[in-house]
């Protein structure tokens, strides 16, 4: 039987550099699969399992309407696995305007927020459930010019634990995978000259996505995990 036989998974971001990996692997394990993104649609991942839900999760109302659609359909929610993010970066603090800092925030941390607080009752009364994210390794080192992209995902970080210490009471595990440099045409693009093969490989964060979901993994729950490929 596949490790996620009959497990319920909502991905955010599914569609993607990183994203389509994580979708295919949840599905190759035999998850039932429900895709979030903008532009994302049912012709994308043409897989019975998979289920297109375009949506935006820039607030808490339209998050929780998301939750209750995917509860109402298929009656269950066990796995969150939330990809969205965005990085920029470039500027010293001193140099970088509040738009980048409240856009850095609202993506990167406060979207986070919203899905994880609309799924939680659901997992609560169901007695179980998995919440994944994808965090950077900039959340614990300081680098030049991102500053503000590094501080929301070290507050990622800490919601994300704090998620996992207030559930455990109901079986819901919570844990972050903190990558170095994610090999992805965009991020190809924008350093065309950078050593691709010490990057990591989005199948690799896939596979430990799939992993930390699997009931093998029940008793990991607080976990920051770093995966930096090459970069060490």
């Amino acid at each position: 039987m596949p490790a996620l036989d009959q497990r319920v998974v909502l991905i955010t971001g599914a569609k993607g550099g990183l994203g389509t990996f994580v979708t295919e692997a949840f599905l190759a394990a035999g998850a039932t699969v429900v895709g979030i993104s903008r532009s994302i649609q049912q012709s994308d991942f043409p897989n019975p399992q998979f289920t297109a839900m375009p949506a935006e999760l820039s607030n808490g109302v339209a998050a929780r309407q998301l939750a209750s659609d995917v509860a109402a359909k298929f009656q269950r929610i066990d796995i969150l696995v939330h990809l969205v993010g965005i990085y920029a970066g470039g500027k010293p603090v001193a140099e970088t305007d509040e738009e980048m800092l409240d856009r850095m925030l609202d993506t990167n941390l406060k979207s986070a927020f919203h899905i994880a607080g609309a799924v939680i009752p659901f997992m609560r009364a169901q007695g179980g459930g998995r919440i994944l994210a994808i965090g950077s390794r900039a959340a614990g080192e300081a680098y030049p010019g991102i500053g503000v992209y590094a501080a929301s995902k070290a507050a990622l970080v800490s919601l994300i634990r704090t998620i996992a210490a207030e559930n455990k009471d109901r079986c819901i595990s919570a844990n972050i995978i903190q990558p170095g440099t994610i090999d992805t045409a965009a991020n190809r693009k924008n350093d065309p000259k950078a050593d691709y093969s010490k990057w990591v490989h989005p199948a690799q964060i896939a596979n430990l996505l799939v992993c930390l979901a699997a009931d093998t993994a029940s008793q990991v729950s607080g976990a920051v995990i770093p995966i930096y490929g090459g970069e060490l």
